[in-house]
């Protein structure tokens, strides 16, 4: 079966029609009173069906004409966010920093970065955003900091400053008095090569985990943990909703510095990763039990908090790539001491492939193996290419991208993306060395590239810089090309776009009873080509969702315990035919249907 433009305009008008949206606006006025009542505790837990929104300021509006994104600019965008139905930002670094790594290298974690504004700036993003009842996240960056913050400035002075313990510092192996000796151990920095640092002035390495001028902090000192305490306390002040803290489970090592062990293949050779350096597992340095108490330390101390601003708790988010589901359950922390209450379950979002037992068997250890606690999905972000590359074909990334944000979206739990995932934003990797501003891409090039490619500015409109700049101004990274018929105000005019299909998923999110806070439980779970589930609310309502894993049409029969109801399409690929019940769902290549089910 082909599904060709014109089909899909007049699928369009059943996706976004106003019979549609005229039920939706129906089942959300219906439950305004009983939302009423339960304001005060709904907002305690405004997180657990949220839809959280990343923005990496650099690239999503300049308003100055500098080239850079800025907080203003961010501002400026507020009532697009509002429409697109966000209820938090998480901003990147926007702290005073070198830019060696754009921001996660942090100079000052009480200020705002020139670049981006002021404070005064951002006390206004804060207001402005408040009125539209959006809330503004902060990174949290504990397990390192600039070489040039004023800590490290002090700790490199000398041995015996008060600052010296507040890093990670250690003689070299055979060192003398003439000789530096070799590194303390083979561990290996995130961004290549040897973790540890040469200081000619004391005589001793530094470890860092990441790049040679973000030294790792001490947190086996209890100073260190106050000095956050009130980091965190001087943002809570200004009014901020909660934190996302990066690389978190990289704060603590092997005290005795036992090396890596090496990767090896099946045939027990061991191979290069993308740096040239051998493969090593990163077990003594990520995911030590010690994190634990920390985090817990961090809640209790945020918990303290309220605002008139935003009364309610302040969420937590963790960056937490882990091995499975039994150490993202962790994370959560035990019920009197709590950590994170938004994890990021890396598991399901960076599968990379479209696998349907693989996505079955992660949804269903979500659902099942957190103990109750609320998952966060997020599929892209900062640090990796954009959903074109890690999923796309090439020839039908629209639709995966409707598979991938159905998934998002409809699955239980809050929901992470990134900006320009709405209108599907490209990965546009820089073509010369001498192009390249991340410095992982300067490190790994030409095998890896770096980061730049998903951090382009977002695409706006059809104007000179995609409407992110003035057109006098150089963006800090190239427009990609795609930017005349790929940006938002293209999108928000065709009923059949990538955007109007975010905006109705989360509008669904948010009003469905089921999709707003019901169980899920896989159907038809022999089907290797197509992944469907049911959330059911009381009162029987439920909704079906299936999605075609695959190129080709795919026919779906399925079977939700429970009496016999009635099947209404809530939301589907544009051009997809109606279903006449659960048993004859007709779905196209990565085509989606969305019903609801009542007795």
């Amino acid at each position: 079966m082909h599904w060709t433009k014109n089909t899909a305009v007049v699928g369009a008008a059943l996706l976004l029609g106003a019979a549609s949206l005229t039920a939706i606006a129906q089942t959300a006025a219906a439950q305004t009173e009983s939302k009423t009542s339960a304001a005060a505790s709904s907002e305690l837990d405004w997180w657990k069906n949220a839809v959280l929104y990343e923005i990496y300021p650099r690239s999503f509006q300049d308003s100055n004409g500098d080239g850079i994104g800025d907080l203003n600019g961010v501002t400026q965008r507020l009532d697009y966010l509002k429409e697109l139905g966000v209820d938090a930002i998480w901003l990147s670094p926007i702290y005073p920093s070198p830019q060696v790594d754009f921001g996660y290298d942090i100079s000052d974690y009480e200020n705002i970065d020139p670049q981006y504004g002021t404070l005064a700036d951002f006390d206004h993003l804060v207001a402005e955003a408040n009125k539209r009842h959006i809330r503004i996240l902060m990174d949290m960056v504990m397990n390192h900091t600039s070489d040039k913050h004023k800590w490290f400035l002090e700790s490199r002075s000398s041995r015996t400053n008060p600052y010296r313990d507040w890093y990670m510092w250690h003689d070299g192996k055979g060192e003398t008095a003439t000789d530096k000796g070799e590194v303390p151990n083979n561990w290996q920095s995130d961004f290549g090569h040897s973790a540890w640092e040469w200081d000619e002035k004391t005589r001793q390495y530094y470890y860092h985990k990441f790049y040679i001028q973000q030294p790792d902090l001490n947190w086996n000192n209890p100073k260190v943990h106050e000095a956050f305490k009130q980091i965190i306390g001087f943002w809570l002040k200004r009014g901020v909703g909660g934190f996302r803290f990066d690389a978190i489970t990289t704060l603590f090592e092997d005290p005795n510095l036992i090396d890596d062990d090496i990767l090896r293949d099946k045939n027990g050779n061991t191979y290069l990763n993308n740096y040239g350096d051998i493969a090593l597992n990163d077990t003594r340095t990520n995911n030590l039990p010690g994190v634990h108490p920390v985090m817990q330390e961090m809640r209790a101390y945020a918990d303290k908090f309220d605002s008139n601003k935003f009364p309610g708790t302040r969420v937590l988010i963790g960056e937490t790539y882990l091995p499975n589901i039994a150490e993202l359950e962790k994370q959560y922390g035990p019920s009197d001491h709590p950590e994170f209450q938004l994890p990021m379950d890396t598991q399901i979002g960076f599968i990379n492939k479209l696998d349907v037992a693989t996505f079955r068997s992660r949804l269903t250890d979500a659902e099942e193996h957190l103990d109750d606690h609320t998952p966060l999905l997020v599929f892209d972000n900062h640090d990796n290419a954009r959903l074109d590359v890690r999923y796309g074909d090439g020839v039908h990334n629209t639709d995966i991208e409707r598979v991938i944000s159905t998934i998002l979206f409809t699955s239980r739990g809050a929901s992470l993306f990134y900006y320009g995932d709405e209108i599907g934003m490209k990965t546009t990797p820089p073509t010369r060395k001498e192009d390249v501003k991340d410095p992982v891409g300067l490190t790994g090039w030409p095998k890896d590239k770096g980061r730049d490619g998903e951090r382009t500015p977002m695409q706006w409109d059809a104007a000179p810089n995609a409407g992110f700049s003035s057109a006098s101004a150089k963006p800090w990274l190239p427009i990609p090309p795609d930017y005349t018929t790929v940006n938002v105000k293209a999108e928000e005019a065709a009923p059949d776009s990538l955007f109007a299909w975010y905006q109705a998923l989360i509008r669904l999110k948010k009003t469905n009873p089921a999709l707003a806070a019901g169980p899920e439980t896989l159907l038809d779970n022999e089907n290797p080509k197509v992944l469907s589930w049911v959330r059911q609310a009381s009162g029987n309502l439920s909704v079906v969702v299936s999605v075609n894993f695959t190129a080709e049409p795919q026919s779906v029969s399925l079977s939700v315990p429970g009496p016999g109801a009635t099947l209404k399409t809530l939301l589907k690929t544009p051009g997809a035919p109606d279903p006449v019940s659960l048993q004859a769902i007709q779905l196209g290549p990565y085509g989606v249907y969305i019903g609801e089910l009542r007795p």
